[in-house]
C-alpha cells in the first residue's frame, strides 16, 4: 500500500495566495465604477419619475402649472360652464378632432391636465386668454378653448395629453 503524504503549506504557496487575493480585488476595483457609469445618471432618472399633484388646493376656475420632465403641465379645475362651453359644440370641425369626454378621465370631467405646450412651435400658452377660454399662445396666436383643443391659428394639433391617473379624489400621478 502506498501512503498518502501530505506537504506541508511553505512559503511559496502563502504567495500564491496572497497573490490570487491581491488580483481578485484589483478586478474587484476595477469593474465596479465600469459597471456604475453604465447607469443612467441622478438627474436623468429624477427627470422621467413620476410625481404626484395634490388636487385638493386647486380652486374650481383655476388653472396650475406643474413641471413633469421638464415640461410645464397645465392642471384646470374647469367649472361647470367651462365644461358645458366644451361639449357645446361640434368637436368634428375642429382642425384636430377631439371630444372633450376623450381629453378628460371618465367621471372626473372637471379636471383637465395638459402638456403646455403649444403644438405649433412649442411656446408656453397663457390660460384664461383668448376668445375660447382656455389658453392663448401670444407667440403666433394659437387659441385652445377650455379642453386645450385647438380652435384657430397656426397649431396643428390639440394641446398634448401627458400620461396620468387618479390615486384618489385628490391626489394624481403623472407619469
Amino acid at each position: 500500500m502506498t501512503a498518502v503524504s501530505w506537504a506541508q503549506p511553505n512559503r511559496r504557496d502563502f504567495l500564491y495566495i496572497a497573490t490570487g487575493a491581491v488580483g481578485a480585488v484589483g478586478v474587484t476595483a476595477a469593474a465596479v465604477p465600469l459597471i456604475s457609469q453604465m447607469n443612467p445618471d441622478a438627474s436623468t432618472i429624477a427627470a422621467g419619475a413620476p410625481i404626484d399633484v395634490d388636487l385638493a388646493p386647486i380652486a374650481e376656475g383655476q388653472v396650475i402649472k406643474v413641471f413633469w420632465r421638464s415640461k410645464p403641465i397645465f392642471i384646470s379645475h374647469r367649472t361647470k360652464k367651462e365644461i358645458d362651453d366644451a361639449r357645446s359644440i361640434n368637436w368634428h370641425n375642429l382642425i384636430d378632432p377631439e371630444s372633450d369626454q376623450a381629453r378628460v378621465k371618465e367621471g372626473r370631467d372637471q379636471w383637465l391636465v395638459v402638456i403646455g405646450i403649444c403644438t405649433h412651435l412649442g411656446c408656453i400658452p397663457l390660460p384664461h386668454q383668448g376668445d375660447y377660454g382656455g389658453w392663448f399662445c401670444p407667440c403666433h396666436g394659437s387659441q385652445y378653448d377650455t379642453a386645450g383643443r385647438v380652435r384657430r391659428g397656426p397649431a396643428p394639433a390639440n394641446l398634448y395629453l401627458p400620461p396620468y391617473e387618479f390615486l384618489s379624489e385628490t391626489k394624481i400621478r403623472i407619469g
